[in-house]
């Protein structure tokens, strides 16, 4: 079974697209589970997931939590309400594709050396989103905050950063994934271990790529 699980923050809207999107796997035939962990709840948000979409034939767990928890703890959160073997991370604003998520699936199944998958990522105008990188350099971080960035030769460096001379037209190894549609396996994170919630927000998926390529896994770009 795949657990999908949406970390929402104040969006009904969406919360709404994004649910109404995966009412489409029960098409696919995927066993699966939906997991709201739902940051800084409201009533509109919880009444979307619990009143608009859970039923028996597309059950939503729904976890609120009064406070912004962020998105670190968010999927921690998310894991520990898990039961699925594949663990499917998404932001609301992702909208799969038929066929997409059985797609990852099938690839961790078939490649056991792998830990963490993600997928092409399109925006609505069908054009490509950055989404898997290399591992940051010092430099990096100066050339993307300051206006060093502008130089011809800063340029040429976070274009490399962001992976811009490979063909991502094909599945490959990276070194990390946005954290915005991710997939493991329960396995892995028994070895790995969650997130680190010392990142509230940004650069716990960039420490979880890290943590897992140091315990032997690879992660992938599909």
């Amino acid at each position: 079974m795949i657990s999908i699980i949406v970390i929402n923050f104040k969006d009904p809207a969406l919360l709404r697209l994004s649910l109404g999107s995966l009412t489409r796997l029960s098409e696919e035939h995927i066993p699966y589970e939906i997991v709201v962990i739902d940051s800084a709840a409201s009533t509109e948000t919880r009444n979307v997931a619990v009143e608009e979409f859970s039923t028996p034939s597309f059950p939503v767990r729904y976890v609120p939590f009064t406070e912004n928890i962020g998105y670190t703890r968010g999927v921690n959160e998310g894991i520990r309400h898990a039961h699925g073997d594949y663990i499917l991370i998404v932001n609301p604003d992702i909208i799969p594709l038929t066929g997409a998520i059985a797609s990852l699936q099938t690839y961790l199944q078939s490649h056991q050396h792998v830990g963490l998958v993600g997928p092409q990522l399109l925006h609505f105008d069908g054009t490509r989103q950055d989404s898997c990188f290399r591992f940051y350099k010092p430099s990096t971080i100066l050339f993307r905050r300051t206006p060093l960035g502008k130089l011809p030769w800063a340029k040429k460096a976070l274009a490399w950063f962001a992976m811009k001379d490979t063909d991502t037209s094909h599945t490959m190894p990276v070194g990390w994934l946005m954290g915005s549609a991710l997939m493991t396996t329960k396995k892995a994170i028994e070895k790995i271990g969650t997130m680190d919630e010392q990142f509230f927000l940004y650069m716990s998926e960039v420490d979880w790529a890290r943590r897992f390529w140091e315990n032997g896994y690879q992660v992938v770009y599909h």
